[in-house]
C-alpha cells in the first residue's frame, strides 16, 4: 500500500493535553445509558434503572460538548464573563474554569448562591447543577452570601448529557401545611421565586430534593403540586422523569407535619419511634403505583406493618408471579449454575497461570490499540496487517457519510499505552479519513493509518515508529466453549487483559438466571427481566435470531474497551468485542451478559465487499497476510476447500 502524507495536529503537532483529559476520564465513550453519578446512587431498596442495550461506545463523558455561557457578579453589572465549556462538569466547575471567574469568588462553595438568567430574583440552581442543562447564551449571576446555602455535595465527575437529565422548578413559597416550616436551610434562598433543581432520569424526587442540598434535611414525606393544576399531585417517591421543566408547589401533609413537631419538641426515642401506621392495602397500592419493591414502600412510609403477611397477600393476588418464578429457577439451577461459575473460574484460572500462554497473549497484544475519536469517544482497536485496524463501528455513530468520516473528525491509534501517565511511553498514529470497510449490522469498521508515527509533544516525526504485526493470521473459528481473553482498553485506561471463559448457547439462560437470583425482591426480578427482554436479550438465547452469530461471557471489560480482540485458550483471536445486556442498580451499572462478533464471518464479509468492488491489490495483500490460515483460505478460495488445521 503506498505510503500517505501524515496530517497535521491541532496545535503545531502536540496532542498530549488531549490524551490525558480522555486518559482521565472515567467513562469511555458517547453516553445514551444513564449512568448513576458519584455520590447519587439510589439506596439498596431502590428499583434497579433500565438502560437501553449498551454499545461500548455509550458513554462518552468527554464527547462532543462544547457551548457558552456568561456570567455577572452582580445584577446591575454591565459586565459579562464568558464561560466556554469544552466538556461536561458542574456549573460551578465550569465558571471557575474562567481564572477571572473564579478570582472574583470570594467566599466558599457552600455560600455561593447561583441566579439563573437577568430576571430579577426569578429562579436559582445549585452549584454542581450540570453545565449541559444550561442553555447556550445563558447568563448567570454568583452571589455570595454569609451562611451556607447549601450543604457540601461529593464532588459530580459524572456529569451526562441534558437528555439524561429532568430539570424542573419548586416554587420557594411552599403550599399545603408548609407556613409553620422552613423548607430551606438558608432563608437568603426565599428571595428567589424558585429553585431549579435536576435528577437523572430514573431518579426519585425526594433523592433530587435531597441531593440538590438546599433544602432542609427533615422534609420526611411531602408531595409537588403541579402550578397548572393544583389538584394534580406527585408524591416524593415518584420519579423524576414526566416533571421535565414544570412548576410545582411543596406541600405537606398536615398529619405528618403534626408529627415532625412532636419530634423535635421531645427528645425521647419513642416519640421519634412513632408514625402513621398504614394499612397493607395502602402500602401495596403506593407499591403498584411508584413501581417500589414492597421494603421500600414500606420504609418510604414508615409503616410498621408485617412484611411477611404482604407477600403472603401478594401470593394470593398474583398467582402467576409464582408460576413464573417457579419455571423461571426450577430445582437447583441456581445452584447448579454457581457450580459451573466455579468450574469454569477453575479451568481459566489453571489455563492462564500458564506463563507461555501469558506471555503469548501479552507478544499479541502489542496489537493491540486505543482509539481516540477525538473530541467524540475513545473505544479499542487492533492491527489486521500492514497499515489496517480494525475497531467497532458505533464509535463513529453519527459521524459517517457514506464510507467516510466527516472531515472535521479526527482519528488516533495508541499504541503501548500501559503505564499511566507521566510514565506512559506510547505512540500514535493519525487514521484515514475514509474507510476501507463499514458496516453496521456487523459493527466493525476498518481504517488505514498513516504510516508515519509519533509520540506526544514531539515536533517531529518520530524515526523507526512502525505499526506493531497484524493479528490476522491468528483469525480462528468461534469455539463452542472455553477460556477466553479479552485484551483492550476499558475506559480508555492503560491496556488491560481480562481472563474469562465462554458461556456456552445453552447456558446462556442459566447466566441470566443466576444475575437475577441475586435480587431477592421478586419485582426486582421481574422488572430487570422485561428490561432485558425489551433489550432483546431473547436474541441471543436458544432459538434467537443471533443466537448463533454471536459469542458470549462475562468480563469488566465495559465502556472504552469497544473493538477488543477476544482471544481463546490457544492464543488465537475469534471475536471483535461489541456489546452486552445492562441493568442500573444500586452498585451502578451492572453487566449481565457481554458478546462479540466471530471475527470469521466479518473476514468473510470484508473480503465479499472486496470483491464485489474488484479491489485486486487489497485483496492480493490480504492473501499475503492470510496464506498460513486455513480458515481464511477456504474464505477467500471456498472453491478449494479443505479441512483446516489447527494455527498453532
Amino acid at each position: 500500500m503506498p505510503p500517505k502524507p501524515m496530517k497535521k495536529m491541532p496545535g503545531g503537532g502536540s496532542i498530549m493535553n488531549f490524551f490525558s483529559k480522555q486518559t482521565g476520564s472515567p467513562g469511555g465513550s458517547r453516553s445514551r445509558a444513564s449512568m448513576q453519578p458519584e455520590g447519587s446512587a439510589p439506596s439498596q431498596g431502590a428499583m434497579p434503572t433500565p438502560v437501553s442495550v449498551k454499545e461500548e461506545s455509550d458513554v462518552d463523558l468527554t464527547g462532543r460538548h462544547s457551548h457558552e455561557f456568561t456570567v455577572k457578579f452582580n445584577q446591575a453589572s454591565p459586565n459579562e464573563y464568558t464561560v466556554l465549556c469544552s466538556q461536561p462538569c458542574t456549573v460551578l466547575k465550569a465558571i471557575k474554569s474562567n481564572e477571572k471567574c473564579n478570582e472574583k469568588i470570594k467566599c466558599s462553595d457552600e455560600n455561593i448562591m447561583i441566579q439563573l438568567g437577568k430576571a430579577d430574583k426569578e429562579s436559582s440552581v445549585a452549584t454542581h447543577f450540570p453545565c449541559s442543562c444550561i442553555n447556550d447564551g445563558e447568563c448567570l449571576i454568583i452571589l455570595c452570601k454569609e451562611e451556607k446555602v447549601e450543604v457540601k455535595v461529593q464532588d459530580f465527575k459524572i456529569i451526562h448529557p441534558k437528555d439524561h437529565y429532568s430539570v424542573f422548578y419548586i416554587d420557594t413559597v411552599g403550599g399545603l401545611h408548609t407556613k409553620r416550616k422552613e423548607l430551606f436551610k438558608n432563608s437568603d434562598v426565599k428571595k428567589f421565586k424558585r429553585v431549579c433543581v435536576y435528577g437523572e432520569k430514573g431518579m426519585t424526587v425526594d433523592e433530587a430534593v435531597k441531593r440538590d442540598g438546599r433544602f432542609i434535611d427533615d422534609l420526611g414525606y411531602f408531595e409537588l403540586s403541579d402550578n397548572r393544576d393544583l389538584k394534580r399531585l406527585t408524591v416524593h417517591t415518584q420519579r423524576v422523569d414526566n416533571l421535565h421543566l414544570r412548576d410545582y408547589k411543596m406541600r405537606l401533609p398536615k398529619n405528618i407535619k403534626e408529627n415532625n413537631e412532636k419530634q423535635q419538641e421531645s427528645p425521647s426515642n419513642n416519640s421519634q419511634k412513632k408514625c402513621k401506621r398504614r394499612s397493607r392495602s395502602e402500602v401495596l397500592a403506593l407499591a403498584e403505583q411508584e413501581g417500589l419493591s414492597v421494603k421500600t414502600a414500606v420504609r418510604e412510609t414508615d409503616s410498621g406493618v408485617d412484611t411477611d403477611e404482604i407477600y403472603e397477600r401478594l401470593r394470593e393476588q398474583f398467582p402467576d408471579l409464582k408460576e413464573w418464578m417457579e419455571n423461571r429457577f426450577p430445582g437447583d439451577s441456581y445452584q447448579e449454575a454457581l457450580t459451573l461459575r466455579k468450574e469454569n473460574f477453575g479451568k481459566i484460572q489453571q489455563a492462564f497461570s500458564e506463563v507461555h500462554r501469558v506471555r503469548k497473549l501479552l507478544e499479541l497484544g502489542k496489537s493491540v490499540c486505543k482509539i481516540s475519536v477525538k473530541d467524540i469517544c475513545v473505544g479499542t482497536g487492533f492491527v489486521l496487517f500492514d497499515n489496517l485496524i480494525l475497531t467497532n463501528a458505533h464509535l463513529f455513530k453519527g459521524y459517517v457519510e457514506g464510507k467516510e468520516l466527516q472531515q472535521d473528525v479526527e482519528v488516533f491509534a495508541l499504541f503501548d499505552y500501559e503505564e499511566p501517565l507521566p510514565k506512559s511511553n506510547f505512540y500514535f498514529f493519525t487514521a484515514e479519513n475514509r474507510f476501507i470497510d463499514f458496516d453496521a449490522e456487523l459493527d466493525y469498521a476498518i481504517l488505514e493509518l498513516n504510516p508515519e508515527g509519533s509520540k506526544p509533544n514531539q515536533q517531529t516525526k518520530a524515526k523507526n515508529i512502525q505499526v506493531p504485526p497484524g493479528l490476522l493470521n491468528r483469525f480462528g473459528p468461534l469455539p463452542p466453549n472455553g477460556e477466553a481473553c479479552i485484551i483492550g482498553h476499558p475506559a480508555g485506561g492503560v491496556k488491560k487483559m481480562d481472563p474469562t471463559w465462554i458461556i456456552e448457547t445453552e447456558k446462556r439462560g442459566q447466566a441470566i438466571d443466576e444475575h437475577l437470583r441475586q435480587y431477592k425482591d421478586p419485582f426486582i426480578i421481574t422488572t430487570i427481566s422485561d428490561w432485558l427482554k425489551k433489550q432483546g436479550i431473547e436474541d441471543i438465547l436458544i432459538g434467537g435470531s443471533k443466537a448463533e452469530k454471536v459469542g458470549t461471557y462475562h468480563t469488566f471489560m465495559y465502556h472504552g474497551a469497544s473493538g477488543s480482540p477476544v482471544f481463546d485458550g490457544l492464543g488465537r483471536v475469534f471475536g471483535l468485542h461489541t456489546a452486552g445486556y445492562v441493568c442500573n442498580s444500586a452498585n451502578g451499572i451492572e453487566s449481565v451478559i457481554e458478546c462479540a462478533h466471530p471475527l470469521l464471518t466479518i473476514f468473510e464479509n470484508f473480503v465479499g465487499n472486496l470483491k464485489e468492488s474488484e479491489n485486486e491489490e487489497l485483496l492480493k495483500s490480504i492473501e499475503e497476510a492470510a496464506k498460513r490460515n486455513p480458515h481464511l483460505k477456504e474464505i477467500l478460495h471456498p472453491e478449494e476447500a479443505e479441512e483446516p488445521m489447527e494455527v498453532s
